[in-house]
């Protein structure tokens, strides 16, 4: 891969975790396996490829390329709006988070316990959802800056539906740490447009 195209595979980590978010918040579902796919990249700690941390393929990104097509193509009239203020407000958690060498030792120390919870219980269960969530709040929560999710309140009032949120949201600040690894920068955005839209457009969207 590419550097540009390694980059835009950790961005669609991001823009997959925003548009799941978005999903549970207004239906209360989303599937076990679009669960699993973004809570998986959570426990890989020694990646050799960025494919490596979504499991060796892409396959489960499709939603947040698209969201990142709609972003780069700048269609004004069907961006949902909410995903892409949960990818900023990612982008901007993962900076600080990234500077907190407390909170990072943190994590570095829980998610070796969810893992072998994961032997268990299996990576899409509500108690993985539930350890994941709670490290988030002890770690990302902890910040000036919150993320507000809007939605159906009868669905992000269950607190199961409410761990899984916050589960993803750690999942999308994991991708925007790789992809801020990998050199990707928000004025790439700008900067970098063309030659990403016509990534994007050769993945078969």
């Amino acid at each position: 891969m590419t550097p540009l195209q390694e980059q835009i595979t950790a961005l669609g980590g991001v823009f997959q975790a925003a548009a799941l978010v978005d999903k549970l918040a207004h239906s209360g579902q989303v599937s076990d396996a679009a669960l699993a796919y973004m809570l998986k990249t959570l426990l890989v700690r020694n990646p050799e490829t960025t494919l490596d941390v979504y499991g060796g393929d892409d396959l489960g990104l499709r939603d947040g390329y698209k969201l990142l097509l709609a972003v780069l193509e700048r269609e004004t009239n069907n961006l949902p709006r909410e995903s892409l203020r949960y990818v900023v407000s990612m982008l901007s958690l993962e900076r600080q988070f990234s500077r907190r060498d407390d909170l990072l030792e943190i994590a570095g120390k829980r998610i070796p316990k969810i893992e072998q919870q994961v032997e268990l219980y299996g990576i899409s269960s509500d108690n993985i959802a539930s350890s994941f969530g709670s490290l988030y709040q002890d770690t990302i929560s902890t910040f000036k800056q919150r993320i507000q999710v809007h939605g159906d309140m009868r669905f992000l009032q269950q607190e199961a539906t409410a761990a899984k949120v916050r589960a993803l949201l750690f999942a999308g600040i994991r991708s925007a740490r790789l992809w801020r690894q990998l050199g990707g920068r928000r004025w790439h955005l700008l900067t970098k447009r063309g030659s990403m839209l016509n990534e994007l457009r050769a993945r078969n969207l």
